[in-house]
């Protein structure tokens, strides 16, 4: 294994960004820069061997600095939506920014943690190599309270196993919930649309949506519709019907939240599979839910190699805790921090191909 590290730019304030790519014995990598503590590309081999780089991005720093639909980005304080933008700690009441649409909080606010210098430290090791990324965000950051004191950690092996562990503390009761945003498309950055993959999610239920994406507190069964994604179901197949699905029409395809059936274990959550590369995609985590994203308003020009990424042309699946969980005592587990308890979870993104 071994670490490349390079001078990628500069941050708004004149700070050195680096970026450290980690390659593998098979010469896969991934990379990973300083700037928003960001997962800039992932490239991985295809059954045949050939490689190509299955994350969604751009070829330079300056373009990170700009919106960038959250491509790659370390989501933070708190990842996916709050309803309109309130929630209440031990009967303190906050109000955080209205920045999805002017109604609702969206994934930490208007300058979230993708949009902060990280300090990273690279560490070489025989068989995997890991970065880790630094930073405190400080007390009423986006109106959140108390210093949250964060660490996000990637690690790449020679068995294609990308590990992303967050670790966090705080000095006052607070909201956690990390998540990575990459856009992945199996059959490489640029293919077009991810209509051509076949998801699989362990869920048997979502949670339920109003017109603003904001879950109502029920639960809703994906038995019956284009959201039941058990068995695995083909993108393109679960789109071309989403209109008989009421839940799925304000998104424009899928942008929900998979209640996962594993619960908080560690353990299988979903897959991604592309039949013409071979490349298949596992993620495991320790999280209950995972929101499924299908880039259904993405519309970006100047990717990599000058790709312009349009509506489905990649997917995400962010591990987390259910969106507007403070407003929803029903919802499994909390993401709530308090002081002298430590926010420490990880999710594994897997890739192999088919021989």
């Amino acid at each position: 294994m071994s670490i490349k590290c390079e001078i990628w730019g500069k941050s708004p304030k004149g700070k050195d960004v680096r970026r450290f790519t980690l390659t593998n014995a098979m010469g896969a990598s991934v990379s990973v820069i300083e700037w928003g503590a960001i997962l800039q590309s992932i490239i991985v081999p295809d059954a045949g061997g050939n490689m190509a780089d299955v994350a969604l991005g751009f070829d330079t720093l300056e373009a990170y600095l700009k919106p960038h639909g959250s491509m790659g980005d370390t989501i933070g304080r708190y990842g996916n939506r709050i309803g309109a933008g309130r929630f209440a700690i031990d009967g303190t009441e906050y109000q955080v920014a209205l920045n999805d649409h002017g109604i609702n909080h969206l994934h930490g606010g208007k300058v979230g943690f993708s949009s902060h210098f990280w300090t990273g430290t690279p560490k070489e090791g025989d068989h995997e190599d890991s970065v880790s990324f630094h930073r405190v965000s400080p007390d009423g950051e986006e109106n959140y309270p108390g210093n949250l004191d964060v660490k996000v950690t990637y690690t790449w092996n020679d068995m294609c196993d990308l590990i992303i562990r967050y670790e966090a503390v705080t000095d006052k009761p607070t909201l956690c919930n990390l998540t990575n945003h990459t856009y992945f498309n199996l059959a490489g950055h640029d293919h077009g649309t991810i209509k051509d993959h076949v998801v699989s999610i362990d869920a048997d239920v979502v949670t339920k949506v109003d017109a603003g994406l904001i879950p109502t507190g029920d639960y809703m069964p994906v038995v019956g519709t284009p959201l039941d994604l058990r068995d695995g179901l083909l993108v393109e197949d679960g789109l071309e019907v989403m209109d008989s699905c009421p839940q799925m029409i304000p998104a424009g395809g899928y942008d929900h939240n998979f209640v996962l059936a594993k619960g908080a274990s560690m353990g299988y959550a979903a897959s991604v599979y592309h039949e013409e590369s071979g490349r298949y995609m596992e993620v495991l985590t320790d999280q209950p839910a995972i929101q499924f994203y299908t880039a259904c308003t993405t519309h970006l020009e100047g990717g990599k190699d000058g790709a312009s990424y349009g509506h489905y042309s990649g997917l995400c699946l962010e591990t987390q805790h259910c969106p507007d969980d403070p407003n929803h005592s029903n919802f499994p587990g909390t993401t709530i921090l308090r002081p002298g308890e430590k926010y420490d979870t990880t999710t594994i993104y897997a890739f192999r191909a088919d021989d």
